[in-house]
């Protein structure tokens, strides 16, 4: 079974760099993902030499991922990718080891080969590297992830107020106006924490951006030394790092950027996103899950809307668990059913206390 699945993984890797390759303009990272592609298709053919076992087709999830490619760009394919390459690393030197088989330097880190190959790539373009490097940054944290996880915070936590209310509440205009009302708080609280979150980032960032220019302009010998030390920690001899760092600082813009994003971590270009962009987006993300327990209740009432709910919530519940799967590559029956027995669990548990204890609505 572990061959199996390392084997469909490795297929899937491959099928979806082909895809990147396939659907990429610039020349040189198109050869980047091929030669990708080409790594991850030896691999596949390791474990299947290794377990006696044939190559599958890509699985339905790398063809979910290559349709949602084609929806949202290709730059979230490349996000699960990278997301994904050390578990399956590590999978290739387990089953090695447990063959007797040699390890290969190469099965380390995939993220490593994929950064040696951009090393070694003279032909890429800097608007190509810088389009590389922010698909790399995306993982973690693009538009889908934040849908499923906004969608999944909204519903789990209308449903089981919802179904609390309900438990206590014979009354269907309370238990809507509860609904409507839960959704309204917890996606303005999103909203707000979201705006918060963003806006305070940008503005510490750009604090320190400032300061960092200050720097420049009072102490530039200082700061070139800095710069120095930063190439000479990268293995750059002493004396070429500071005829770099001299040649560096003739301009000030080049140097700034350089020690912001080496000494203080920040990439520039990352502070461009709208902080009320991310507040709306949290607001819907919340609301669509959270309106999904209450919709029952506004066409029926009693224990039919309440079955209906639960049914409705479910369906949500397990939709969100099959996409969670999108980023760890776990089985969808398994991670959406769990998704379903804790959000109907934590409803349940909800709903019996409103049962018990009642709730008082004012």
């Amino acid at each position: 079974m572990a061959e199996s699945k390392n084997i469909q993984t490795e297929v899937d890797a491959a099928y979806l760099y082909q895809v990147l390759a396939d659907n990429e303009n610039d020349t040189a990272v198109k050869t980047i993902f091929l030669q990708m592609a080409e790594i991850e298709r030896q691999h596949a053919q390791t474990f299947a030499d290794a377990s006696g076992l044939s190559l599958p087709k890509p699985s339905g999830r790398a063809r979910v991922l290559h349709t949602i490619g084609r929806l949202m760009g290709y730059d979230y394919v490349l996000g699960v990718l990278l997301d994904t390459e050390k578990s399956v690393s590590h999978a290739l030197q387990k089953a090695r080891r447990g063959k007797g088989m040699e390890a290969q330097a190469a099965d380390t880190n995939h993220v490593r080969i994929l950064r040696n190959i951009l090393d070694n790539q003279t032909q890429v373009t800097g608007p190509g590297m810088a389009r590389f490097e922010k698909r790399h940054r995306s993982v973690g944290g693009n538009a889908l992830r934040a849908a499923v996880l906004g969608g999944n915070d909204g519903l789990v936590s209308n449903f089981s107020l919802v179904m609390g209310v309900a438990g206590a509440a014979e009354n269907n205009q309370i238990i809507v106006l509860t609904g409507i009302a839960g959704l309204l708080a917890g996606a303005l609280s999103m909203a707000l924490g979201e705006w918060i979150s963003v806006k305070s980032s940008q503005e510490l960032y750009e604090n320190q951006m400032q300061l960092e220019m200050e720097e420049l302009e009072v102490n530039p010998a200082g700061e070139e030394k800095e710069i120095a030390l930063i190439y000479m920690s990268k293995g750059i001899p002493e004396a070429q790092a500071r005829s770099m760092a001299a040649e560096l600082m003739k301009d000030k813009n080049q140097a700034h950027t350089l020690l912001v994003q080496e000494e203080l971590g920040i990439k520039p270009e990352e502070l461009k996103g709208s902080a009320w962009e991310a507040a709306i987006s949290s607001f819907v993300l919340f609301a669509v899950g959270a309106i999904l327990p209450v919709i029952p209740f506004l066409l029926s009432s009693g224990y039919s809307a309440i079955i209906a709910s639960a049914v409705l919530s479910g369906a949500g519940l397990f939709l969100i668990g099959a996409a969670i799967t999108l980023f760890t590559g776990k089985s969808v029956w398994y991670s959406g059913f769990r998704q379903v027995v804790f959000g109907l669990l934590a409803a349940a548990i909800t709903f019996g206390i409103g049962k018990l204890i009642g709730v008082s609505v004012g």
